[in-house]
């Protein structure tokens, strides 16, 4: 190619794709943020405390979170192996291990877990979107057959945050009070 001939532009559906990967993105970060915000700044009392008729609490709830990150987009997107701590857990012995472990672990360790899949989770959906693209293939098929794209793991785990953050929000309200719609911009986790 010369100097003189003009580079072309990229095909519209290889910005499209790209512009809405993006958006996926960043709806799930968004989603992400407010989960450690309505989670966030909880002793050990707060993480482990049940309210109502549930046995649900804030540190099962975040260590939960952290094991569908895991499975959602590590193993079954990616196709990687679950890592741990998960990789050492018997599932059908204590199938609810997480939601017990975390409500009697540390804070410290509780968001520890949750950071690091999340921080996984982050690298191995670049690569998979990079690799794939949003139309691409998912590493599993469900037992019906069906293969989900990237997008449709996407938009799984976008669901996944979007309810646990209003079972964080309830949980939060009765530990404390905290309530609002979001974490504010300047909020990290």
């Amino acid at each position: 190619m010369s100097e003189s001939t003009p580079v072309p532009a990229p095909a519209p559906e290889a910005s499209a794709d790209l512009a809405e990967a993006a958006a996926l993105r960043s709806v799930l970060e968004r989603n992400r943020r407010t989960f450690a915000w309505k989670t966030s700044g909880l002793d050990a009392k707060a993480l482990g405390a049940t309210t109502a008729a549930s046995s649900m609490t804030l540190g099962g709830l975040v260590k939960h979170v952290a094991l569908v990150e895991a499975d959602w987009l590590a193993v079954k997107l990616a196709g990687h192996e679950y890592g741990a701590p998960w990789d050492a857990v018997d599932f059908d012995a204590d199938p609810d291990w997480e939601w017990r472990t975390g409500a009697l672990d540390s804070p410290d360790d509780v968001y520890a877990v949750w950071r690091d899949a999340v921080e996984r989770s982050r690298e191995l959906v670049a690569q998979v979107v990079k690799e794939r693209g949003l139309d691409g293939p998912a590493a599993f098929t469900w037992p019906d057959g069906r293969t989900p794209t990237v997008r449709d793991m996407l938009l799984d785990m976008i669901e996944e945050y979007a309810r646990h953050t209003g079972h964080a929000d309830l949980l939060r309200e009765a530990v404390d009070g905290r309530v609002g719609e979001g974490a504010p911009k300047d909020f990290t986790f």
